[in-house]
């Protein structure tokens, strides 16, 4: 399986790494080009509006969102949650997303730079040392929307369909937990 990681902006390298320790090829996606060659996309951490901004400029705003709706199986954290929502809240007027899950996000929910923590949770029944740099949380989800993990009760990971969304930082951490499920539960068969 070839995964997509979404370079144009953000910690795109640590997912890569993650990737590459799960056993996974990885590629780095700035153009159509290398999004059609892939299997699976990681859309990562860094600045919502930034990424939306250049996937716009590199011409793969559109290819992406018609390859979600393809049911390209994608993962997106913190900044990829947020452009993984069919809503946000707190965003900047007009602010797009590739969406495709039913959820509503609101960026920066935990606070600004400085408000960054650290927590351990529960993801999808095991435990978990979460990184959040400021992250948003899930604040309503529809029917399909499966949550995954919750802190301080606010949903920070949810699946719908071949989507995964965290609001945290799994490829900070050495714990491969995430981008295994993404893997062995969603991408499985591909």
């Amino acid at each position: 399986m070839i995964v997509g990681v979404l370079a144009l902006q953000g910690d795109f390298r640590e997912h890569i790494a993650a990737t590459v320790s799960c056993g996974h090829s990885a590629l780095e996606v700035r153009t159509a080009a290398d999004l059609a060659k892939v299997d699976a996309l990681v859309v990562p951490g860094g600045e919502s509006t930034t990424i939306i901004h250049l996937a716009e400029l590199f011409d793969l705003y559109a290819p992406i969102k018609s390859r979600i709706a393809e049911g390209l199986p994608v993962y997106g954290s913190c900044a990829g949650m947020i452009l993984l929502a069919d809503r946000i809240v707190d965003g900047k007027d007009g602010q797009k997303t590739f969406g495709g899950i039913d959820m509503t996000v609101r960026r920066n929910a935990f606070g600004r730079q400085v408000d960054s923590f650290e927590s351990d949770l529960k993801f999808n029944g095991q435990s978990l040392h979460a990184v959040f740099i400021r992250a948003p949380w899930v604040e309503e989800v529809g029917k399909e929307v499966q949550v995954l993990s919750e802190v301080a009760g606010h949903a920070v990971a949810v699946r719908q369909g071949n989507l995964l969304a965290t609001s945290f930082h799994p490829e900070l951490t050495a714990d491969m937990a995430v981008h295994t499920y993404f893997f062995d539960e969603i991408c499985k068969g591909r």
